[in-house]
């Protein structure tokens, strides 16, 4: 059996996701809180990379193991060894077969905006501040055109090496909550950085910098085509599906 960990947290102070060296690491933070509560080393497999500053609502790792404390302990005897911006929120076993990343079969992300001319000292490092109105229709209207499965090579960043570029978008969509927009978007999988590509060129789109069509840009393949790629701050890895 393998021990299976979801975890929520504030990436700000962290290079992201996987160990890297002369950083700070969510991976290794967690590993040796788990390391410490185990008492033996373990390999600790996250279901995708995230970006420095990135935040997680549900992140799913697994240990190529069963631990031996009961999982409904496990969350807060690890939990009290890490930082306050990291928490192990649920732990289960599954089947020696199951893999976070390999698993999977897709990811949901959310982007939040502070739609607002003040600032929400609050969420600094949190949040994208936009200042122009954010017309949800409007922007759902612009961001149809994502929806299927398309070659999304113009929204992945330009020193990406992935081969295939082909994914099945099942939604992108945002909805507003006072001055918060929150969008959220859901594939079998992301190129990297798509989600901030696809929301800074729907603002930008918005905005009047970006004329053509999002249907176009994607036919494109062009990267310079599509819009900016929106700050790290406001992306949360909201659920993953199995």
């Amino acid at each position: 059996m393998k021990t299976v960990l979801q975890l929520s947290f504030r990436g700000s102070a962290y290079s992201g996701w996987q160990v890297q060296p002369n950083a700070v690491s969510v991976q290794k933070t967690v590993q040796d809180a788990v390391e410490a509560v185990l008492e033996h080393d373990v390999k600790l497999t996250g279901c995708s990379r995230t970006d420095a500053g990135v935040h997680a609502n549900a992140y799913i790792c697994h240990l190529d193991c069963e631990a031996h404390i009961p999982c409904d302990r496990l969350p807060y005897a690890i939990s009290r060894l890490l930082p306050d911006d990291i928490s192990v929120d649920r732990a289960w076993l599954a089947d020696d077969d199951f893999h976070s990343r390999y698993s999977a079969k897709g990811k949901e992300y959310m982007y939040l905006i502070w739609n607002s001319r003040l600032k929400n000292v609050f969420y600094t490092d949190t949040a994208l501040k936009w200042v122009h109105h954010i017309d949800i229709d409007a922007f759902n209207a612009v961001g149809s055109d994502f929806v299927g499965t398309h070659d999304f090579s113009a929204f992945m960043a330009t020193h990406s090496k992935i081969k295939d570029t082909r994914r099945t978008v099942e939604y992108f969509r945002a909805e507003r909550d006072g001055d918060f927009v929150r969008v959220y978007t859901a594939a079998d999988g992301f190129l990297y950085n798509m989600v901030r590509i696809m929301v800074g060129t729907v603002l930008q789109s918005l905005s009047g910098r970006i004329k053509e069509p999002v249907a176009d840009i994607i036919g494109s393949h062009d990267r310079s085509r599509a819009g900016c790629t929106v700050p790290a701050q406001g992306l949360y890895l909201n659920r993953v599906f199995y």
